[in-house]
This record gives C-alpha cells, structure tokens and sequence, in this order.
C-alpha cells in the first residue's frame, strides 16, 4: 500500500475512534430548579447526596445543573414549569402548592399524628408510594415521573404565652398556611389569621395580633419566630404529612439512555437510605439552636399528641375533603385515604 493511502487509512482509523470515544463519553446536562435558597438540610441533600451519586452513577454521563432560589420558577409554578420542561427539566414540587393537580396527595397532611423517626417515614412514604400506583398515575397525568421524594421538618406550636391547652384554645389566633391546620385550628377552638409569610409575622406575634404559629420549624427559624413566641412545643412525630418531590419531566426521562436512567435510579436508592438519619439530625440541631436563642422547648408525649389529635376531629375534616372530591369525579379520594391511614396505624405500632 502506497504511502499516501496509508496515511489516509489511518485517518480514517483515528477520526472514527475520535468519533466513538466522543459519543461513548458524551454528557448529559439536566436543568434543575428549586425555590428555596441552597443551604438548609433538604437543598443540601439533594446537592450534597443525591446529585452527587448521579454523577457517581453515571460515570458523569448525566451532570446536574442547580438553579436554587426560585431562579428558574417559584414553588407554585414548579408543576408547570418542569411539565413543560422547557427552561427546566427537573425540580421540586411541592404537592401542597397544585392542590387541583395533585389531589390524592394532599392526603398525607390530612393525618395530625405520623411515624416520630426519620427512618419510619421514609419507610411509610416508600411503602405507600410502592403499593399505591394512584399517586404515580396523579404525576403522569401531568407530565412528570418522580425520581425520589424528600423529606421536611415535623411542625410546631410557637406561643407567645407560657400555657398551651390544646383543649382551650378559644379566643386565641394562629397562623399556618395549610387548609388542614386551619381547619384543625378552627375545631379546637383556635381561630386561623390569615397573614402572607415574611418577618411581620414576628411583629404580628409581638403586638398580639397573632398567639401563635403552627407551622413546620425550619420555616418559623427563618424569621427567627421563636424570639416573638418563645415557647414551642412540638414533637417528631408532628411530622407534617410534607413531602418533597424530585420530579422529572416525562419526555426528558424517556429520551435518556437506559444506562442513565438505571444510574439516576441507582443514586436514588442510595440517596433514600441516608434520609432518615439526615432528618433525625437535623431535628435535634435545631432544637438546639432555638435553645440558644432563648426558646422555651417542650418536646410533647403521646398523651399530649392524643389529646391534640382528638381536638382537631381531623376524621370528620377528612370526610368533608372527601365528598368534595368525590363530586370532583376523583374516585380514588377515599380508597387512598383509607390506604394512607392503614399505613400510618400500621407504621406507629412498630
């Protein structure tokens, strides 16, 4: 073979390695938005551990690119924007805020009471989720496949008083964002207050406006809540019912490779096995923070977390919410409920 041909051989040889070696190694990126700032225990998680492992995974196949802060959407757009999937391909999505497209999954915060350790609730919420395909239907139906769910803080009562009878709540107002709390609030004789959520909420508790907050602590931390109303009584196992969901866009995950998709699966497991102990941690840190800060913390039994849940007639709250859905055409509201509440009974007598 002359010279020339050769050279030209290997060329060809080289350009076709170059070309294999840059489709085998190619990369790719998922746009991923978030409302809240980077920093707390759930940001960091997911950055620190979830996103990480996918990168692991995939050998770097699939690189995560983070927008924090609501810089690409805000909470109550973040269904709509990941669906859409057209500036973000990925994000959190807070049931609580698509209450119309996501109804089945309101049902977790309808239960005052739930498992008090990190471990049990993400064995409930795995559980559930496994044996329950409604929930993952509800998702489809609007163009998003769940990669993991997170988890939050459990909610408190921050007091601006010493006292705090979940029997004798008449006269005193309270604020708290979720149409459950409020309507437990109501039924123990509380009235809700309606008030958007910044730092004049401190004000409002100072100037008695406001008695008190029920809300989740990482929340009431960040406007220092616990200066205005001291006294704070809650529990773990107040744990909210919230849950956070990784979701991603339906197209976007059925364009991925199979090995990416088996490999953001991969990092999903690993990430859930570090959930519990993450939550239980953070719990008791800020517990004590808030200590340093002054706070008055009172951590509530089992007999005061009955007496609340007694107070709130949360069943009769749950068959309302019900019969409204059900005049909506969701007929699977009380199947799930019933489904939800087996697997909390079953989860607290472990």
């Amino acid at each position: 073979m002359k010279p020339h041909r050769r050279l030209f051989c290997l060329s060809l040889v080289l350009t076709a390695l170059f070309i294999s070696c840059a489709v085998g190694h190619a990369q790719t990126v998922l746009r991923y938005t978030d409302h809240e700032p980077y920093g707390n225990m759930r940001t960091r998680a997911i950055n620190e551990i979830f996103f990480h492992a996918v990168e692991r995974e995939s050998q770097g196949k699939v690189k995560i690119e983070a927008h924090w802060g609501g810089e690409l959407s805000t909470s109550y757009n973040a269904l709509t924007t990941v669906a859409e999937g057209k500036i973000a391909d990925m994000g959190i999505v807070v049931p609580e805020y698509s209450p119309a497209q996501l109804p089945l999954h309101q049902i977790f915060k309808s239960f005052p009471v739930g498992p008090d350790t990190g471990a049990a609730q993400v064995a409930f919420f795995k559980h559930i989720f496994l044996q329950n395909p409604q929930f993952s239907r509800e998702l489809n139906n609007n163009n998003l496949i769940n990669l993991q769910f997170f988890l939050g803080y459990p909610a408190g009562f921050f007091n601006t008083v010493p006292s705090l009878r979940f029997d004798a709540l008449e006269g005193t107002r309270w604020r708290t964002a979720s149409f459950w709390h409020q309507a437990w609030l109501r039924n123990a004789g509380g009235t809700p207050i309606s008030m958007p959520w910044n730092n004049n909420i401190s004000g409002a508790l100072r100037s008695g406006q406001l008695d008190g907050l029920l809300v989740n602590l990482d929340s009431a931390w960040d406007i220092q809540a616990q200066r205005a109303a001291p006294w704070v009584s809650y529990s773990p196992a107040m744990w909210l019912g919230h849950v956070y969901l990784l979701a991603i866009n339906k197209e976007v995950w059925a364009a991925l490779d199979a090995k990416d998709r088996a490999a953001i699966q991969r990092a999903a497991a690993s990430t859930e096995k570090q959930l519990g102990t993450l939550l239980d941690k953070s719990v008791r840190s800020l517990g004590k923070r808030m200590a340093k800060e002054g706070a008055h913390l009172h951590i509530l039994s089992r007999a005061e977390l009955t007496r609340w849940q007694e107070a709130t007639n949360y069943q009769q709250v749950q068959a309302e919410w019900i019969q409204i859905q059900e005049e909506k055409g969701n007929k699977d509201a009380a199947l799930i409920m019933r489904a939800v509440g087996l697997a909390l009974k079953d989860a607290l007598q472990k």
